[in-house]
């Protein structure tokens, strides 16, 4: 069922296009140019914010389809990815300031040190924590839990095996992977980076995950709810 609900393209072919894209971009492009892409309200912010619209409308649709009280954690389940992904989203457009353009108050400037009406700039438990968290989920979601699953299913608890992440997302949770710790290790041996702004790129893997992600759970619950 998981394989047919995202074809290859988009699971295995566009991830990949995008990271020998984005290594080619890196070689090629004047480092001014190529950080125009990845400044706040460029290209990847951009494609961040569409994804996380994505995974919101996915969220809502299934809270109202599904049956609600048949599976109560799982009810909650849906609801935290709901509200985390509108938060993160909102965040990523500084609630609305990258598209009306207002000025940020000068006591929001005092506490945000990108001058931005947002909370992840504020805090480091209103953006490393949460992003910490979805690292962990991702990195476990798309190569550990996969590997249970095949090898040592008894391992995992059968309740949950509805939200275990399909071996398909692994392509996605490893490029991450590549993107996050090898620019780390080049940074820690030869002093160089493999990307500009490693962070904007990481996201952009994060957030495709989440998204692949809800379009599967969606094919199985409510999948479930018609059978």
């Amino acid at each position: 069922m998981d394989g047919q609900a995202i074809k290859p393209i988009f699971w295995l072919w566009i991830p990949i296009i995008w990271m020998i894209g984005q290594l080619a971009a890196e070689a090629l492009i004047p480092n001014e140019t190529l950080l125009n892409f990845h400044r706040e309200n460029g290209l990847h912010e951009w494609l961040q914010f569409a994804m996380l619209v994505g995974v919101f409308g996915l969220a809502c649709k299934i809270f109202l389809q599904m049956d609600r009280k048949a599976n109560i954690w799982l009810t909650l389940w849906i609801i935290v990815a709901a509200l985390g992904s509108f938060y993160v989203a909102a965040e990523e457009i500084s609630w609305g300031q990258w598209i009306f353009q207002w000025t940020t108050p000068e006591d929001w400037q005092a506490r945000n040190y990108q001058n931005e009406t947002n909370l992840h700039n504020t805090s480091k438990w209103l953006n490393q924590k949460p992003r910490l968290l979805l690292e962990i989920g991702v990195i476990a979601g798309g190569t550990i839990i996969p590997l249970l699953r095949r090898f040592k299913a008894d391992w995992l608890p059968k309740k949950f095996n509805i939200i275990y992440p399909p071996t398909i997302l692994a392509v996605t949770s490893l490029i991450y992977i590549f993107a996050k710790f090898g620019q780390k290790i080049c940074k820690m041996n030869f002093d160089a980076r493999i990307f500009q702004r490693a962070s904007e790129v990481e996201e952009l893997y994060l957030f495709f995950f989440v998204l692949l992600y809800m379009i599967i759970l969606q094919t199985r619950i409510l999948g479930y709810k018609k059978s």
